[in-house]
């Protein structure tokens, strides 16, 4: 992976802070874990959030990863290849202890900024702070990378935050968005959904997957049935909603709220016979 020009393009946004967690902490070197965080708040528990449970909105909606920086706390990326970061905190020193939530201290998200080439993973950590990842972008362009994390400082306190910033690889024409649908194909699976999106408004969301018209059974991955994030095109806002504990007749159901009305891709990562797949869906609300 390279960056011709060696430009690290930082975006404008919001880092997310809501409830208190109950976690497990990781203090570098990062010891194994398991076992989501989740905070103790009321209404559907797989609300979007910056993996952070929260009570379901009537209402505005939080979304992040629009800013290198917020909330006190900073992306900075240091490497190309491989690809290296480390978040910087109040007074510009790099944090070391992070809480589990979902399996990980830190998720990755990466996508081109036409919604293309999207990635979820997992970068581990150095003792100083580093995160390190083998990042391949699979076409040239422009790419919107996201941290999503749960900080604790010295004295306990967590901050969920979700920032992002621009990876520049390359120019290219943007693609077009494949067109509004309720089912996508991948790797010999159909996945689809049923339910509205409404802006401001939860509503359940249930998606479906199955081989040659028979439904498969689904696998938790990451302490979940399924985690589904959803970009908005016009500015790469920035939500990550789990799903209810349990599935609901082998589907997994999410409530979802959308903040505005707009284009969108929802991206649903799954687990079907011990194999993670992605599923996209164009998605326009009114």
């Amino acid at each position: 992976m390279r960056w011709p020009d060696r430009r690290w393009l930082a975006g404008a946004g919001v880092a997310v802070a809501l409830g208190a967690v109950v976690v497990v902490l990781v203090r570098a070197p990062v010891p194994a874990v398991s076992g989501p965080g989740t905070a103790a708040l009321t209404g559907p528990e797989s609300m979007p959030h910056s993996h952070v449970m929260m009570a379901a909105p009537n209402g505005p909606v939080p979304v992040g990863g629009t800013a290198s920086s917020a909330g006190g706390y900073s992306f900075v990326v240091t490497s190309e290849s491989p690809f290296t970061f480390h978040i910087a905190g109040p007074g510009g020193v790099a944090v070391t202890r992070f809480a589990v939530v979902h399996d990980r201290p830190l998720h990755l998200i990466v996508v081109r900024r036409d919604l293309s080439g999207f990635q979820h993973v997992h970068p581990t950590m150095a003792a100083d702070g580093t995160w390190t990842y083998p990042l391949t972008l699979p076409a040239p362009g422009t790419y919107r990378a996201y941290a999503d994390f749960t900080a604790t400082d010295a004295a306990g306190r967590q901050s969920a935050v979700v920032l992002g910033v621009d990876l520049a690889d390359g120019v290219a024409a943007p693609r077009a968005l494949p067109a509004p649908s309720t089912v996508d194909s991948v790797d010999g699976l159909t996945v689809s959904y049923e339910g509205p999106l409404t802006v401001g408004v939860a509503e359940p969301l249930l998606f479906h997957v199955s081989r040659d018209g028979v439904p498969v059974a689904v696998q938790p991955y990451l302490g979940a049935y399924g985690h589904l994030t959803m970009l908005r095109r016009d500015d790469l806002a920035y939500l990550h909603i789990h799903p209810e504990p349990d599935l609901v007749g082998g589907a997994a159901k999410f409530w979802v709220a959308a903040p505005s009305a707009g284009t969108y891709r929802m991206f649903l990562n799954v687990r079907v016979d011990s194999v993670v797949h992605t599923a996209g869906f164009t998605v326009v609300v009114p």
